[in-house]
């Protein structure tokens, strides 16, 4: 029998393999303002707990901000390990994710696995702790009294470097900078590297750390959000419990007014894949972003609930894609869904989004 008889007399076959290739989800992993478990931070999210914002105050000026902030207890034991010794917060964060991420995924990387592994990291504003300090003492005291011990920490890809170092991945590493839809831009990218052939898996990871310094620029832009820490990261594969189908190549725009119109056209193509979602995880953040949103889920999805993880957990900006996604396969799971619409818009560059499902 020929390969057309056999779509002909199968004709769910074609479907079948479309399936096969889906990227899917296989590990989910997080470290949040309310904790790292999948399932306790899903109950305290569900029974509507928030975290208790932190204040910060800049040291040259009057000015107090708020930001919702990870206890170093959480992740203080990554810190006994001799590379992530000196490392900032943001690494911590992105680390301690993707490790919780491979071990839901059930998987314990050995140098076999990890040829075949590549590490794909999204950031947004980076090591800004570090850098302000590194900057900072240039500025205060000049070139010489800066320490070298800061400078490696200061550069976006050191989150990558220090994850793929622990893991034994020595080929695939890559670092996406954007805005707030940063991860969906990481996770398209991943589909991408396995529809290629050359790695079986990607370790997408997600981090941000705060800083008054960052929270006073965001006021300066007259972005009135609470800024937030976090890390997120999802193990992709092409064999897993969720697929990711279709993640949108997204929309880009250059200013606030043009954000409507992209994530309108993000939630047009959506709507066009088929039935409507069971619930849509939205990115409302405080900011322009609500009104915008807003108005593409009313005229697209009208009746479909929205949940608002940004609203409880705080704008982590670079994580924050990436925890949209693991709190809607948690969703997935726990309610038993059968789509979920991740929607997510950043402050001047990205709209995007993804549908998911189980398997």
């Amino acid at each position: 029998m020929s390969t057309e008889q056999s779509k002909i007399e199968n004709p769910n076959s074609a479907e079948a393999e479309e399936r096969g290739r889906q990227p899917k989800i296989a590990g989910l992993g997080w470290v949040t303002p309310l904790g790292t478990d999948l399932d306790e931070v899903w109950s305290r999210l569900e029974s509507g707990e928030r975290p208790v914002a932190r204040e910060m105050t800049s040291p040259h000026s009057a000015k107090t901000h708020l930001a919702f902030t990870i206890p170093p207890k959480t992740v203080e034991a990554l810190g006994r390990n001799p590379r992530l010794r000196r490392s900032s917060a943001i690494t911590y964060y992105s680390v301690a994710a993707a490790l919780a991420a491979l071990e839901n995924a059930g998987i314990t990387m050995t140098p076999a696995l990890a040829e075949r592994t590549a590490v794909i990291f999204a950031i947004c504003s980076g090591p800004v702790v570090y850098t302000r300090k590194f900057y900072e003492t240039v500025v205060l005291q000049g070139a010489n009294a800066a320490s070298p011990l800061l400078f490696p920490e200061t550069v976006y890809n050191a989150p990558a470097s220090h994850l793929a170092a622990l893991l034994g991945v020595t080929g695939s590493s890559y670092t996406l900078v954007g805005d707030g839809s940063v991860g969906l831009a990481a996770l398209k990218f991943a589909a991408q590297l396995l529809d290629i052939g050359d790695i079986d898996r990607c370790v997408v990871a997600a981090g941000e750390e705060t800083d008054w310094i960052l929270s006073e620029a965001y006021r300066e832009w007259r972005l009135p959000i609470t800024l937030a820490e976090g890390g997120a990261a999802v193990v992709l594969s092409r064999e897993g419990r969720i697929a990711l189908d279709p993640i949108h190549d997204g929309i880009t725009f250059f200013r606030r007014s043009e954000a409507p119109a992209a994530i309108r056209q993000v939630h047009r193509d959506l709507a066009a894949e088929g039935a409507p979602p069971d619930l849509i995880v939205g990115c409302a953040d405080g900011s322009f972003i609500d009104v915008a949103e807003a108005a593409a889920i009313a005229e697209f999805f009208p009746r479909i609930p929205v949940v608002y993880p940004k609203r409880t957990l705080g704008e982590s900006l670079g994580a924050g894609a990436l925890i949209q996604v693991v709190h809607g396969a948690l969703a997935i799971e726990k309610r038993r869904l059968n789509k979920v619409l991740v929607s997510s818009l950043g402050f001047n560059q990205q709209a995007g989004g993804l549908l998911m499902g189980p398997v």
